[in-house]
């Protein structure tokens, strides 16, 4: 039940469906109530898993590991089950921001529970989290004056420092990029070389805060030389209701068949958007998460 699921949104329609003919064909089951999740610290790590941000938007159920499917947190759902039960509840993340790709996201922890559920009652249960013992971590979180990234040649903008506090959200700064007609592109990778492992899970997290498109990607960089892999669009959002955001990127199979590539640097281009004199990048916490 640790291997990773993939569940689509036909099949979260199917399992509605399947719930509501539950509870018409069994007016008295018991209710499962589950709250929003909570992202905790794991002391093991010693604080290298940086800012505890998250968007673990789902949740994937197991009433003694019965598979109850996912569904949007905060939900009720009904249970035909009473009695003393086992509860499992793994967080869900839409892969690659895409709402109809849900995944158990694998580096944190399940969360698990003992109970009794009562015919007509409600057991609620408010899931936390960790990230596991096993996570690695390269993380560029804008707190040292020193930003992690180098320029593109071809770039006309480079990134900075920022802190004001009508954006700020964690710690005491973030990295922005101002484009304009002059400073019209930003191109730029990071200075460390990650050694990441090939058929394994790697993602991408970060937050992000943009009025202008920003795409990800990967440098894969080997002998036979610098291979660019653009890959995730983050589109722009309108300046009078722009939010931070958080998107979770799936590196593996870009790594996975980068097979000649001895290390990879995560990149980000942006350029000005048609039709605007000026837009806007903010990024912080960007991680790099692997076993």
């Amino acid at each position: 039940m640790n291997n990773l699921i993939k569940i689509y949104l036909p099949l979260i329609f199917t399992i509605g469906i399947a719930l509501s003919s539950c509870v018409k064909n069994n007016p008295d089951p018991a209710w499962l109530e589950v709250k929003e999740w909570t992202l905790l610290a794991n002391p093991e790590l010693n604080g290298l898993e940086g800012e505890l941000t998250h968007n673990f938007s789902e949740a994937a159920v197991y009433v003694n590991d019965e598979n109850m499917g996912i569904f949007e947190v905060p939900f009720k759902i009904p249970i035909l089950k009473t009695g003393n039960v086992n509860i499992k509840i793994y967080p869900v993340i839409k892969n690659n921001g895409i709402s109809a790709t849900k995944k158990i996201y694998p580096f944190v922890e399940v969360y698990e529970i003992n109970g009794t559920l009562t015919k007509n009652q409600t057991f609620t249960v408010n899931p936390s989290t960790k990230y596991n013992n096993f996570s690695n971590f390269w993380i560029e979180d804008f707190e040292d004056s020193f930003i992690n990234f180098e320029t593109d040649p071809t770039s006309a903008d480079t990134m900075i420092n920022g802190n004001d506090p009508n954006i700020l959200m964690w710690g005491n700064s973030y990295g922005v990029v101002n484009l304009d007609a002059t400073d019209s592109s930003w191109i730029a990778y990071t200075l460390e070389d990650l050694y990441l492992p090939k058929g394994q899970e790697v993602y991408l997290e970060l937050n992000y805060y943009n009025t202008n498109t920003v795409t990800t990607g990967i440098l894969a960089i080997g002998p036979s030389g610098v291979t660019p892999n653009p890959y995730i669009r983050l589109n722009s959002q309108d300046p009078s209701s722009v939010k931070w955001k958080k998107i979770y990127i799936d590196l593996r199979e870009i790594i996975s068949n980068s097979s000649n590539a001895v290390y990879f640097k995560p990149s980000f281009q942006a350029y000005l958007d048609d039709a605007t004199s000026q837009g806007q990048i903010i990024l912080d916490n960007i991680k790099v998460v692997h076993f």
